[in-house]
């Protein structure tokens, strides 16, 4: 190219240039891409050295290809030229096109700059058009598809040194360096697409490698856990749907995989526990509940939901971790069932026959017992017909008032509470109320004293088992202590009351064989009210009197026989 005078160019030097191209735009990677270009310059456009920089990341340019002379290759490959001291070469000397040309004449600014470069010794020119080894021209590659180039973005520099003919490159010469400034951009541009294509292939096979690693690992984690697991729908009308579950649930319901998914675990918990699960999937959370087996038996189990989501912004699930706490609900409520009952006879104790009564009572006075009749009288004067607290006066026979009664608009004026009342006077009103009823055994001593307590404990066993016979579901039969018991029944007359105090007696008097012995013990009752404004320890007080008063109207020789 360098010996033909233009415009008459050699076929053959076309061939070469174009090979040059074609050779650049089939490299394999980027690296032999720049090589490709660099060795271009020296094979197919006539000059003896070439170098490609490399505009980096950080806008630096880096000397990343070399081609012409191993000496200046070793010297300067990989070496980084600042972006400042690049933007100044390329402002000054003569523009040719795209290309810069800076002679020997102004190159002398530049020999202390950070541009890495090489330095050929060579005589002074002879003529005008004579290479100076200072000579300096560089070929920028812009961003290609922007007309012209130079409005694009910068991603390398082009040097090239020494043409072979010695002479400074004409209009053809510097044509055909632009022009291949212009493809090597290319070939680069396309170098970097074709790499950062590869490294997300890679990295997105990784990513799948380690998604398909995730997701073995889930589903031997998820089939094989020792406790239950399953995947439940969340959100929309199928929310709660079970989708897939374990062999560790199927086990724990006695049911299979295919019948599992009919369900969601609204279907299986137990009615009492649907508030408790709702509250639990809105959300994930953690419960616990029971579940409904196949037989329809129910296990106790800690449910604990996670959400997860199946892709961003993506349909979420929950994820249920079912465990099986049957044996350790079993001993809580063992325990909670030991704190609560006699140990001796299986009986409510005295704690939770108080809980039981203080829960029927409240703390609003229902009854009030002035010092006198006249000062009685003068209440029911200031608060009328039913007084500023809802009570109405009861009056005697001689129309004087002798205490208060709740209103009918009282009854469950707190938070829903159904007042508990008593029966007024020692005659049958009507009333039903509820009846605390105190018993203490006769002649228990004396079968300690004879027998020894084992056979008094005994008989503390059989008369607990006569008097839970002897009343009605619902009523609470407790001991209290010693051989004292008390029955709560709701809903009686005093009229009532008695007649089950005599049945209780009747059934307790009968004799009681103890180790081939009949012994016999006999029976004490007390009757007391229970009504709101009365604390337990008052309600059971008032029982306990009434019974020494029934026990000493009785002849102790008649009390054992009833």
């Amino acid at each position: 190219m360098e010996t033909e005078s233009e415009p008459y160019v050699r076929l053959a030097t076309l061939r070469q240039l174009h090979q040059v191209m074609a050779d650049m735009n089939t490299a394999r990677s980027l690296a032999d891409t720049l090589q490709t270009v660099a060795d271009g310059v020296v094979t197919g456009l006539g000059y003896e050295i070439a170098a490609v920089n490399l505009v980096r990341p950080d806008g630096d340019l880096v000397v990343a290809a070399f081609a012409g002379n191993s000496a200046a290759e070793a010297l300067i490959t990989g070496r980084v030229g600042s972006r400042a001291s690049w933007d100044r070469r390329l402002s000054m000397g003569e523009a040719w096109g795209d290309l810069r040309f800076i002679p020997h004449t102004e190159g002398w600014v530049l020999d202390d700059d950070d541009v890495p470069q090489w330095y050929t010794d060579g005589p002074a020119p002879r003529f005008e058009d004579e290479w100076h080894p200072s000579d300096r021209l560089f070929a920028p590659m812009y961003t290609p598809g922007v007309p012209g180039g130079a409005c694009g973005e910068l991603i390398g520099v082009l040097s090239v040194d020494r043409p072979r003919n010695g002479r400074l490159p004409g209009a053809w010469g510097r044509e055909a360096l632009q022009m291949y400034a212009f493809q090597a951009a290319i070939a680069i541009s396309n170098a970097r697409l074709r790499a950062n294509m590869q490294r997300a292939l890679v990295r997105l096979e990784r990513e799948q490698q380690a998604l398909r690693a995730s997701e073995e690992s889930f589903r031997q984690a998820f089939e094989y856990a020792p406790s239950g697991m399953a995947i439940a729908e969340m959100g929309g009308d199928q929310h709660g749907r079970i989708l897939r579950t374990n062999d560790a649930l199927c086990r724990l319901l006695g049911r299979p995989a295919s019948a599992m998914r009919r369900y969601s675990f609204s279907d299986l918990v137990h009615p009492e526990d649907i508030g408790t699960l709702l509250r639990t999937s809105a959300e994930g959370g953690r419960a616990e509940l029971r579940l409904g087996r196949r037989d329809g038996t129910y296990v106790w189990v800690s449910l604990r939901n996670s959400v997860v989501a199946d892709a961003t912004d993506g349909p979420r699930f929950l994820l249920t971790h079912v465990e099986d706490i049957e044996e350790r609900k079993r001993r809580e409520l063992q325990l909670a069932h030991r704190a609560s009952h006699d140990s001796l006879t299986g009986l409510p104790n005295s704690a939770e026959l108080r809980a039981r009564l203080s829960a029927r009572l409240c703390s609003r006075p229902t009854s009030v017992a002035p010092s006198s009749v006249d000062t009685l009288d003068a209440a029911f004067a200031q608060h009328g017909e039913y007084g500023e607290h809802g009570l109405a006066p009861v009056y005697d026979a001689d129309g004087h008032g002798f205490d208060f009664r709740p209103s009918p608009e009282a009854f469950g004026a707190y938070d829903h509470h159904v007042h508990t009342i008593a029966p007024q006077g020692e005659t049958d009103d009507g009333t039903k109320g509820l009846a605390v009823l105190f018993c203490d055994l006769d002649g228990f001593k004396s079968i300690n004293d004879r027998f020894g307590h084992n056979a008094g404990d005994a008989v503390l066993i059989e008369v607990a088992r006569r008097l839970s016979g002897g009343v009605r579901d619902g009523d609470t039969v407790a001991r209290l202590g010693g051989d004292e018991f008390v029955v709560l029944a709701d809903g009686l007359g005093r009229a009532d009351a008695q007649d089950l105090a005599v049945r209780l007696r009747n059934e307790i008097i009968q004799p009681i064989r103890i180790d081939g012995r009949a012994m016999r013990v006999g029976a004490s009752f007390g009757i007391g009210w229970a009504h709101c404004g009365m604390t337990a320890d008052e309600v059971l007080k008032s029982a306990d009197e009434r019974m020494y008063i029934e026990k000493r109207s009785r002849p102790k020789a008649h009390r054992r026989a009833g």
